[in-house]
C-alpha cells in the first residue's frame, strides 16, 4: 500500500504518503502524565495500520523536549 513511514518526522511522511496516492487518517498518542515535556510542533510517525476501507492510519507523538 504505501511505504514504511515509521520513525519518520511528519512532514516528511506525510509528503511520502500524498505522492504515493495513499487515503489516510492521523491520530495523536500523548502521554498519560507530564512528567517528560514534548513538543507538540515537532511529530514523528511511531505506528501505520491498514483500516477495513483501506485507509491507512497513522499514529503521531511528539518529540520529547530536552
Amino acid at each position: 500500500m504505501a511505504s514504511d513511514v515509521i520513525g519518520r518526522p511528519w512532514a516528511e511522511a506525510e509528503q511520502l504518503l500524498r505522492q504515493a496516492g495513499t487515503h489516510f487518517q492521523t491520530e495523536i498518542s500523548c502521554p498519560t502524565r507530564d512528567f517528560f515535556k514534548t513538543d507538540s510542533s515537532c511529530l514523528y510517525v511511531v505506528r501505520e495500520r491498514s483500516l477495513a476501507d483501506g485507509t491507512l492510519l497513522v499514529t503521531l507523538v511528539a518529540k520529547q523536549k530536552k
